[in-house]
């Protein structure tokens, strides 16, 4: 009975995504201006200063989050709340002798003399600047909270084992000690080896867990969870770290196989050695579009869904809408941890490729 409580639970949740999302679109289109699919798209895949929740009686209710912006004045801090809600500039926040206005989920300081944002043919400010945009936002945020989560769940289940006299996993030790052996078992040892794969556990477990509960993260509906994993930053970095450690891991080896591939004539030799050369950066490269594309798209594609019923301006469209989102987002559920060992098993080829020994 309660298994089924809590999945009627999480399935009026999955519900409410496309109730919450798409409030403020439905007004628009009932003041007479057209929907735009590719702009709701966009605006909910990309980051944003503040956690939007709901709108009620026209009056938006979400979580405002710092703006701190580096100026010609010295450092500038103040809360989102202060643009209204507002992202198309007309709004003007006067703070530290500067002027500010939000475009697009981007912060610009009007010049000296300025009153009001001009823009050219395409809506880019003509007549402001951008600062330096070191805010708070809704994927730093829910970034730190992923880290906390992560520091409580390994350190009571530390704690557990510290307990225990037998060593036993119970309660959320149990929980964690499984997926611990899985990437020690299925992805270090047979990646990197017996004898190498214990200096790079640390990375691994890492990276597994921090990528796949921000990718868990991104499929909340309420305060319209993040897409972190969705954001090119965020996959460059992780992609930067693997390359890194790769780098700085290769042998002898691993080298000589990329500059003087032996076994071959000198001809293909040189030939090899620019191709080898390019892998050493696209392997970083495919890493980091790999996660960043695959997330995005599960976004992208449950909006397009529910945007049929707005396209198509008829309540007749939603059942097939609903149906097939709520079925994409079932799938993107198995997708979160899917990525997230996909990044790391390739991880752990790549340090097991550059700490490999010369077969004789």
């Amino acid at each position: 009975m309660r298994i089924g409580t809590l999945s009627a639970v999480f399935l009026g949740l999955l519900l409410a995504f496309p109730v919450t999302g798409f409030a403020k679109d439905n007004e628009a289109e009932e003041s007479g201006k057209k929907f735009d699919p590719n702009e709701m798209i966009m605006h909910h895949v990309k980051d944003a200063h503040e956690f939007h929740i709901i709108d009620i009686n026209d009056k938006p209710i979400s979580l405002p989050l710092p703006i701190i912006l580096w100026t010609e004045n010295g450092l500038t801090t103040f809360m989102s709340s202060a643009f209204h809600h507002d992202d198309s500039g007309e709004v003007i926040v006067e703070k530290d002798g500067g002027k500010f206005v939000k475009v697009h989920e981007k912060i610009y300081q009007l010049n000296e003399g300025s009153t009001s944002v001009e823009f050219d043919d395409k809506h880019h400010p003509v007549n402001a600047s951008k600062p330096l945009d070191i805010s708070i936002t809704r994927n730093v945020f829910m970034m730190w909270v992923s880290v906390l989560v992560l520091l409580f769940v390994f350190i009571s289940a530390a704690r557990v084992y510290k307990k225990s006299e037998n060593k036993i996993p119970i309660g959320i030790a149990g929980f964690v000690e499984p997926l611990i052996v899985f990437v020690r078992d299925d992805i270090a040892k047979p990646m990197i080896g017996e004898h190498k794969y214990k200096r790079y556990m640390p990375y691994l477990l890492t990276i597994f867990f921090f990528i796949w509960i921000n990718n868990i993260f991104g499929l909340i509906p309420i305060l319209n969870g993040a897409n972190l994993s969705g954001n090119i930053a965020f996959t460059c970095t992780l992609a930067v770290f693997t390359f890194i450690i790769t780098t700085f891991s290769g042998n002898k080896n691993y080298w000589k196989h990329i500059f003087w591939m032996p076994g071959v004539p000198v001809p293909m030799k040189i030939f090899l050695m620019p191709i080898e050369l390019i892998g050493i950066f696209t392997k970083p490269i495919s890493l980091m579009i790999r996660l960043f594309a695959n997330i995005t798209a599960g976004h992208i594609i449950i909006l397009a869904l529910m945007s049929l019923i707005f396209i198509f301006e008829t309540v007749w469209v939603s059942p097939i809408s609903v149906a097939f989102s709520l079925f994409i987002t079932i799938i993107e559920i198995v997708v979160t941890a899917i990525q997230a060992y996909i990044f790391t098993i390739l991880s752990a080829l790549y340090f097991g490729m550059a700490t490999e020994e010369e077969h004789h």
